[in-house]
């Protein structure tokens, strides 16, 4: 019986929750998230060399033969659900999950060999550079264009891409897409990070002017949607922990928060408001799990499930962090409190890997309703 099904993990997979939570809770709280995003590159260095050296979640997904530990998808579940509860800026989404399944997804066995043992280590930074600039993440719609290996053109809300190492590429070579290892050193290579309305997200422009690349796989779209699938599951993670916390956090205030001499919290209205709001993130957590549980056993309804997760977990987020702003009131949008931040996350995240309507309209298309 899958995880989904009834919410069980094994000892090992809780210790791992256990151990990054502790580590998060001592070195990822709100004032040290601030300030990592107003470092030059948006994320906190020291944070993820800890989460990589002690706890190795950069390895978790990467096989044992390239230099991983070779965990299931769940283990990077959980700590993504770990990282959404902090909204700890790190390269996990963008270099573990994108990039790295990139590059797996090629089937290019000398890329892996050769790339993966120093992104497992936390050495190296990955990014995939997909969209252009409408910002749509249609397979056959990616910013860049190929002519043999030389590729020209532009992706935009590349996560990590300002600081990565590491570039993978999508373009479309002859009409098709393929994927291109390419070096960010390069003077054809100009990458800038641009400001977005979440900060504690880092993402880039990526121009490239005849830059020279290594070609990967020419079966680029097999590979972007296989990417796709796995990145709007673990994406659901995130959005999940960070809809618990914000929920707890506004729980907590409505307690302290006096009104009418009463604490807000005690008023019927807003008992049933929360208790409403709880009831969505656990729905929200059971479509992530059941989504993670399907794509670990490699299930057929693991690409739907996937979409489901990704719609219902982003219009989860945006709910919790919209009702969060108007329990906690004006001091909510503030930018001295956190709820701002949450709130950021979830109209942000939502973005990423296809709009929930889009995802919507593919379900409906696949499902014969028009």
């Amino acid at each position: 019986m899958s995880v989904a099904a009834v919410g069980a993990f094994t000892d090992e997979q809780l210790e791992l929750r256990k151990t990054v939570r502790a580590l998060l809770t001592k070195h990822a709280d709100q004032a040290a998230v601030r300030k990592a995003t107003e470092s030059e590159h948006g994320f906190d260095a020291a944070l993820w060399d800890l989460l990589c050296q002690q706890v190795g979640v950069a390895a978790l997904a990467i096989p044992e033969e390239f230099g991983g530990i070779g965990a299931s998808a769940v283990e990077t579940h959980l700590v993504m659900e770990e990282l959404g509860r902090t909204l700890a800026p790190t390269p996990m989404l963008g270099s573990v999950v994108l990039a790295a399944q990139a590059i797996l997804a090629s089937g290019d066995s000398e890329a892996c060999e050769r790339l993966l043992p120093a992104i497992a280590e936390g050495a190296s930074i990955a990014a995939l550079c997909w969209t252009g600039a409408d910002g749509s993440w249609d397979t056959e719609r990616v910013g860049v264009v190929a002519e043999g290996d030389t590729l020209t053109g532009s992706s935009h809300f590349v996560l990590d891409g300002s600081y990565a190492d590491v570039l993978v590429v999508a373009a479309t070579v002859n009409g098709r897409v393929a994927l291109f290892e390419v070096d960010p050193e390069q003077d054809a290579v100009t990458r800038r990070r641009v400001p977005t309305m979440d900060p504690t997200r880092s993402v880039a422009v990526v121009e490239f002017a005849g830059a020279t690349g290594r070609r990967l796989t020419t079966e680029g779209t097999d590979a972007l949607e296989r990417v796709r699938e796995v990145a709007c599951v673990a994406l659901s993670a995130e959005q999940v922990g960070a809809a618990e916390q914000i929920l707890a956090a506004t729980v907590e205030y409505s307690k302290s928060r006096v009104q009418f001499g009463r604490a807000i919290g005690s008023f019927q209205a807003l008992k049933h408001r929360m208790a409403d709001l709880y009831f969505l993130v656990e729905t929200a957590r059971s479509a992530s799990y059941a989504a993670v549980a399907s794509l670990s056993e490699g299930t057929e309804s693991a690409a739907t499930d996937a979409a489901v997760a990704k719609v219902y977990c982003s219009e989860a987020l945006q709910a919790v962090t919209g009702d969060a702003i108007q329990l906690h009131g004006g001091i909510a949008i503030t930018w001295e409190h956190d709820a701002q931040l949450f709130f950021k996350r979830a109209h942000g995240s939502a973005q990423l890997f296809g709009q929930p309507r889009a995802h919507l309209h593919a379900l409906a298309a696949d499902s014969g309703l028009f």
